[in-house]
């Protein structure tokens, strides 16, 4: 059983890391043809781009104003013309919990990078008050935000946490995964780094 979820792990990474690289692809190229990360009772399968719901891939990503927990205001569309790893998470879920140091790792491997930006977005009912204590005990440096509302988690159709969505720099939804994930993986760090690199290629192929 342990060496059966080992694979399907492995296997989601591969898919994610495929869909990524895809977009970088397709944006370097010029053209707008794209595939979507789905989840379908645990198993993660990569399927064309479709016209349906808000997190189809190659369609904008809803955007959402939330505070952080330093008391900022955030916006998706602020954040326009950067990579956004965009995590829906709470403090009572215990995958989100197990992911979360990845996360961190994540963040240090980009935190030279200006245009990749971490948000963790936390469905606590209870707001600041159960966030805060678990976010700076673990000394965990990303953004978080607050909504105990679960405004992102309806507007971007969330069906289980953790869930986390790869945002391109156009706005648009390139990747999707559902439940907990070892975001530290080097594969997974070369194709967000091929998807950061792409602004800067489509300038030397225009030059």
């Amino acid at each position: 059983m342990e060496r059966d979820s080992k694979i399907l792990s492995a296997i989601a990474v591969a898919i994610l890391v495929v869909a990524i690289g895809v977009v970088a692809y397709a944006n370097f190229a010029g053209t707008g043809d794209v595939g979507q990360v789905l989840n379908d009772g645990g198993k993660v399968a990569l399927s064309p781009s479709s016209s349906g719901g808000p997190v189809a891939a190659g369609k904008l990503a809803p955007d959402f104003t939330l505070k952080t927990l330093n008391g900022d205001t955030i916006s998706l569309t602020s954040l326009r013309g950067k990579v956004v790893f965009l995590n829906v998470w709470a403090t009572w879920c215990g995958p989100c919990r197990e992911e979360m140091p990845s996360i961190q790792a994540l963040y240090d491997e980009f935190s030279h990078e200006p245009d990749f930006v971490v948000l963790a977005v936390s469905e606590d009912s209870g707001g600041r008050a159960a966030v805060d204590s678990y976010v700076h005990g673990n000394a965990f440096r990303f953004d978080v935000l607050l909504d105990p509302q679960n405004l992102v988690g309806d507007a971007y159709d969330v069906s289980g946490i953790p869930e986390t969505f790869i945002i391109d720099r156009t706005g648009r939804i390139v990747a999707h995964h559902v439940g907990p994930y070892d975001w530290s993986k080097a594969e997974m760090r070369d194709a967000l780094h091929e998807l950061i690199d792409v602004k800067e290629k489509q300038t030397a192929k225009a030059g």
